[in-house]
C-alpha cells in the first residue's frame, strides 16, 4: 500500500558523501556506507543514493560501491548515476537494490524506460527530473548532467511521456532550491503532481520538519526527500546524520492522512 515516505537523499562524488547548494559547491560530509549504517539504526522509510559524477564523466555506475551499500542497507534502496543500459540496471537490481534511477538517459533515450520496465518491472524504474526555473520568465526546464545541460523540455510534459512509457516513479528535484533549506517549490510540485498518476518524490529545499509537514499536508501521499535536512544540524550546518524520531514521523504522516480525508 502506497504511503507518505520521508527519504534521505545521499549524493556521492569521487566515492565520498557530499552536499551541494544549487548543484554546486559540494561539501564533503562523510562516508556513504557509514551514513547508510546510521540511517539503518534510525529506521528510515527509504533511501536514495545518487552518484553526481557518473554521467558528467561518462562512466558507468560504481558497482563495487553499490554492492557495499546494498549489503549494508536494511531499507528500500534507490540508486542512480550513470545508468544508460538495461544490463547495467539488471546488474544493480541483482546487487540487492530495489529501484534504479535514470536521469539524463530518460531525456536522451526515453524508450529505455520501457525496456527497463520490461526487464526489472515498472516498480523498480525511477526517473529523476532536475528542474531549473528561469528567473526572468518563470519557465521551468529539465536539466541533465548534474545541472550542466538544458534539455529544453518542460517537466510536466516529460513526466507525462515517461509515465506513458512505464516509469514507476518520478523524483522531482528543484535545482533552485537544492541545499538552500528554504522549503520545497510547491508550485512546481503541484504542476507535475496534477499531471501524473504514478508515485512521486520531491527533492530540493527542505530545511526543517515543518517543510515536510507542509508537503504532506498539501499533497497527501507523496515522498518527501531531503539531503541537507538529514546531514546537517544547526545554523552553522555542523555535519550530523539525523532523522525524525518515530513520534515525529507519526505526526508528519498524520498530516498526509488529514489531507487525504
Amino acid at each position: 500500500m502506497l504511503r507518505p515516505r520521508i527519504i534521505p537523499c545521499l549524493l556521492v562524488k569521487d566515492g565520498g558523501l557530499v552536499k551541494t547548494v544549487n548543484f554546486g559547491s559540494p561539501k564533503y560530509v562523510g562516508d556513504p556506507v557509514n551514513a547508510v549504517k546510521i540511517f539503518n539504526e534510525k529506521e528510515v522509510d527509504e533511501i536514495i543514493v545518487l552518484d553526481i559524477d557518473a554521467t558528467v564523466k561518462n562512466r558507468e555506475p560504481n558497482f563495487e560501491l553499490i554492492r557495499h551499500l546494498a549489503n549494508e542497507c536494511r531499507m528500500p534502496f534507490c540508486y542512480g548515476g550513470g545508468v544508460r543500459t538495461v544490463d547495467q540496471a539488471v546488474r544493480i537490481i541483482k546487487s540487492g537494490v530495489e529501484k534504479v534511477a535514470i536521469g539524463a538517459a530518460a531525456v536522451d533515450c526515453p524508450t529505455l524506460i520501457s525496456d527497463l520496465a520490461t526487464h526489472v518491472g515498472s516498480q523498480s524504474v525511477v526517473a529523476v527530473l532536475d528542474v531549473r526555473r528561469d528567473s526572468k520568465t518563470g519557465r521551468c526546464s529539465v536539466w541533465t548532467h548534474n545541472g550542466g545541460r538544458d534539455a529544453k523540455v518542460d517537466p510536466v510534459e516529460l513526466s507525462q511521456r515517461l509515465e506513458a512509457l512505464g516509469v514507476g516513479e518520478i523524483v522531482l528535484n528543484s535545482i533552485d532550491q537544492d541545499g538552500t533549506m528554504k522549503g520545497y517549490d510547491l508550485d512546481l510540485v503541484r504542476r507535475v503532481r496534477d499531471a501524473i498518476g504514478v508515485p512521486m518524490t520531491v527533492l530540493g529545499g527542505a530545511g526543517r520538519l515543518g517543510d515536510v509537514e507542509q508537503l504532506f499536508g498539501t499533497f497527501g501521499t507523496i515522498g518527501a526527500g531531503a539531503g541537507s535536512l538529514f546531514v546537517f544540524k544547526g545554523v552553522y550546518r555542523a555535519v550530523l546524520i539525523n532523522y525524525p524520531s518515530r513520534r515525529d514521523r507519526l505526526a508528519l504522516y498524520q498530516a498526509a492522512s488529514s489531507m487525504a480525508r
